[in-house]
């Protein structure tokens, strides 16, 4: 099954989720750095890679919608639904970790908030990684892409 959400055959949900997973896991060491007596700098950080993290997978979450409402297997709809609902959970939680951030600059709850969101994306990344590579959603088939490969090379040679 391909992706409706795709350019040139390549899915965009997977190309846009790695900045907020990588921004969220930034926050979360920067607020194990703060809570350790760092800078307040880290905390500040930490707030801006929460609320651009948010953001982009808010947006990442669009294509990843298209894609799922695509989806007509149930085994894969079923693994689908709990990645959408383990990555929406979250994204809720960072979402109220940027609000906690705007009345409390530190604490330990920032941290535990953080902690507890990464989590949640380590699995629902588990999730989509079993969607694609165990599953094989919006992968075409090796031999497919052998034969269109080897069309392409003979029209070439032609």
């Amino acid at each position: 099954m391909s992706s409706p959400a795709s350019v040139s055959k390549h899915p965009i949900h997977p190309m846009l989720v790695a900045l907020p997973i990588g921004l969220w896991v930034f926050a979360l060491i920067c607020d194990i750095i703060a809570v350790a007596g760092g800078s307040p700098v880290w905390s500040i950080v930490a707030f801006f890679c929460i609320a651009a993290g948010t953001i982009g997978a808010i947006l990442a979450a669009i294509p990843g919608l298209i894609d799922y409402f695509s989806i007509d297997e149930a085994e894969m709809k079923r693994i689908g639904t709990w990645h959408l609902a383990v990555n929406l959970t979250a994204v809720v939680i960072f979402a109220v970790n940027w609000w906690v951030r705007l009345h409390e600059a530190a604490g330990l709850l920032p941290l535990l908030l953080s902690l507890a969101g990464v989590a949640l994306i380590g699995f629902g990344g588990w999730l989509g990684g079993e969607m694609v590579y165990v599953k094989g959603m919006a992968v075409d088939a090796v031999e497919k892409l052998s034969r269109e490969n080897a069309a392409t090379s003979n029209k070439r040679a032609a």
